[in-house]
């Protein structure tokens, strides 16, 4: 796992990585971690998509299905804000009235009094658009969260279908991290981005739009003064987010550092005991805690500079809309009520500008999780299944397998140029059991996934009792094998769903049936659950021979046509081997069995051994007469016995 991957859930991020405030150059609120709050990570790293207008169009086809709660969103949105910009105007008229009245009395004008009547009528219309505005605003929302989950949904489902669709070379050749981040992280960070950042984009920019219209409508000249400050504002956050950026990046690294040493030294706990590694453990984890305190108060204190800066600025902005504020007043230029609503239309013109460059900053990393998402969508499917498939019904229809399996001039090379299966030819008869042989690399475990489709053949045919395997649907391929493998697969769930999960419709006495038949009964009875007995994420609360019986027992209540033994026994002890190949034997009566064997000694019954060398069968025979041979089946039986021999001697 990369460094990256390992700090991708770091505090202050977004799903899959992606920074929750402004990068470099842009403006956040201050100190502080997250959007709305201040700093808003001031000058992380931000993911940057490489083709940005191509996966926006294509984000936005997803987005198209929802054109009409899009404008119902986009109209409310303008509403809800017109109503809430309209508010100091409005105040601005009831503190006219109110100061109109204050300053009669003071100069003793006859009649002169304070029309509250009339400020009363003010606040009551301020109310109102502020509940119309709430009321929209709540539209907005609901109809917008609508559209987002739905959204998400259609890309959430086209990412699973697609996944089911790949050939198994696309997981061979990455990492689980990068393809789970691509599922589940960047489609959580586009899932974010739909529900707020894209509402408050909208808001933000109606918002600046209609407060720098209100400002002129009031007074031209304050507007020019309070957009003149703004150059100051942004040469200072640019500035100090250049220099923020540096300590972020460094706290970034630091942070993957930390949560990949955490996490080896976790899933090595055992072994760092066993040799008495705790205290470099220690003193390795202090060394990176350092350097990540060091990086990460460096990048808060300099991006909470952003806040004091700007408040400072806009200060000696407000005073200079105060100063000429108070002259236009005296000159009867405009109202002292006006002078009010400008202040708080100033107020209000820096919020939407800060906003927006923190949403675009949002948005570019949103971009570039859906570009990656795209890519997953854009990978090379499985070869399409043929249109005349043939369909396993039942005997009258298609007869279920007898068994013959047949490889006929068999190509196949992972990479273009490194060819490793060449002109491979096998004819394996209905009932034999055939066990491959050879060492570590030489083609033993391709030779299955051809053989079950799991990647496809470069030239020559396999054939299931004369029928191309490409003629079949995977699936009913598939049906056709029970697979025992050496690494054991066991879902969080009871023993007896595990076991189940063989066949489809399995009853209680199935399952027990078929326990027995592996010798897994007796354990799974001194369980405290017995079979309701649950398994952890990893079935790490039953030893590895137990899971191996398990497995076993699923495989026998398959009750597939054709079987498949990777070192199926190689986990359990000697007892329980004899048993496990006890029950094996029955259970291959009338089936032909592949298997996969390193200790020679399990497979001298097998009726037709094959010996493979770099991809390719060298030797093939009984036991008896492949050491007769004293070829190289010989060589690897002699060292296997010798070694034993050895072993039984010590």
């Amino acid at each position: 796992m990369s460094e990256q991957q390992r700090g991708s859930g770091a505090p202050g991020q977004r799903p899959g990585g992606a920074p929750q405030g402004p990068g470099p150059g842009n403006f956040g609120f201050g100190p502080g971690g997250g959007r709305g709050g201040p700093g808003g990570m001031m000058g992380m790293p931000v993911q940057k998509a490489k083709n940005f207008k191509v996966t926006l169009r294509r984000l936005i086809s997803y987005l198209k299905p929802h054109r009409v709660a899009l404008f119902i969103v986009v109209a409310t949105a303008i509403l809800s804000t017109v109503f809430s910009i309209l508010g100091p105007k409005i105040m601005g008229k009831a503190t006219t009235k109110l100061f109109e009245g204050l300053v009669g009395k003071m100069k003793h004008v006859p009649g002169a009094k304070i029309d509250f009547g009339y400020i009363w009528q003010i606040l009551l219309v301020l109310a109102a658009l502020y509940v119309i505005s709430a009321l929209f605003s709540y539209i907005q929302q609901y109809v917008m969260a609508g559209v987002a989950q739905k959204t998400v949904y259609d890309l959430r489902k086209d990412v699973n279908e697609k996944l089911a669709k790949l050939p198994l070379k696309f997981f061979d050749s990455r990492t689980h991290g990068e393809i789970l981040s691509r599922a589940v992280n960047d489609v959580d960070n586009i899932s974010g981005t739909l529900q707020q950042s894209l509402t408050q984009l909208i808001t933000s920019i109606v918002t600046l739009i209609g407060v720098v219209v209100m400002m002129l409508t009031i007074s031209p000249l304050m507007t020019l003064i309070t957009i003149v400050t703004l150059p100051l504002s942004f040469l200072a956050i640019r500035l100090i987010a250049k220099r923020s950026q540096l300590y972020f990046k460094g706290q970034q690294k630091s942070l993957g550092e930390l949560n990949g040493h955490v996490e080896e030294m976790y899933t090595g706990h055992p072994i760092v005991k066993a040799f008495s590694h705790e205290d470099k453990s220690i003193r390795q984890f202090d060394e990176v805690n350092e350097r990540l305190y060091e990086s990460g108060w460096r990048a808060q204190f300099v991006s909470g500079m952003i806040m004091p800066i700007m408040g400072f600025i806009g200060n000696i902005g407000y005073v200079l809309v105060s100063v000429a504020g108070g002259i236009l007043v005296l000159r009867k230029a405009i109202e002292i009520g006006d002078v009010q609503a400008f202040i708080s239309y100033s107020r209000q013109f820096s919020m939407p500008i800060t906003q927006t460059a923190q949403i675009a900053n949002i948005i570019q990393s949103t971009i570039a999780s859906a570009e990656r998402v795209f890519e997953l969508l854009d990978e090379q499917e499985e070869v399409a299944e043929a249109a005349d498939a043939v369909v396993i019904v039942d005997d009258s229809v298609i007869p279920m397998p007898k068994g013959h399996v047949a490889f006929e001039h068999v190509k196949f090379s992972y990479k273009d140029d490194t060819p490793l299966i060449e002109d491979m030819n096998i004819d394996v008869k209905p009932g034999q059991t055939i066990a491959i042989v050879g060492p570590t690399g030489a083609g033993k475990t391709t030779l299955i996934n051809l053989l079950m489709r799991f990647y496809e053949l470069n030239d020559g045919a396999i054939t299931i009792d004369g029928v191309n395997i490409t003629q079949f649907k995977r699936g009913d391929l598939r049906s056709l094998f029970g697979m025992v493998l050496q690494d054991t697969w066991l879902f969080n769930g009871t023993i007896r769903d595990n076991i189940a999960y063989g066949r489809s419709g399995a009853t209680e006495e199935d399952v027990v049936q078929a326990a027995r038949a592996a010798y897994a009964d007796h354990f799974i009875r001194t369980l405290p659950e017995g079979y309701d007995t649950l398994l952890n994420e990893e079935a790490s609360n039953i030893s590895q021979g137990q899971k191996q019986l398990l497995t076993i027992a699923r495989a026998i209540l398959a009750d597939p046509a054709i079987l498949i033994l990777d070192e199926a026994t190689s986990s359990v002890d000697t007892r329980t081997e004899i048993q496990i190949q006890r029950a094996m034997n029955e259970l291959m009566q009338g089936r032909t069995s592949f298997v996969i064997a390193h200790r020679l000694s399990t497979i001298r019954d097998a009726d037709l051994i094959l010996v493979m060398k770099q991809g390719t069968v060298i030797e093939q025979g009984t036991h008896e007469g492949l050491l007769a041979q004293g070829g190289f089946y010989a060589e690897l039986y002699e060292s296997q016995f010798s070694q034993k021999s050895q072993q039984d001697v010590s």
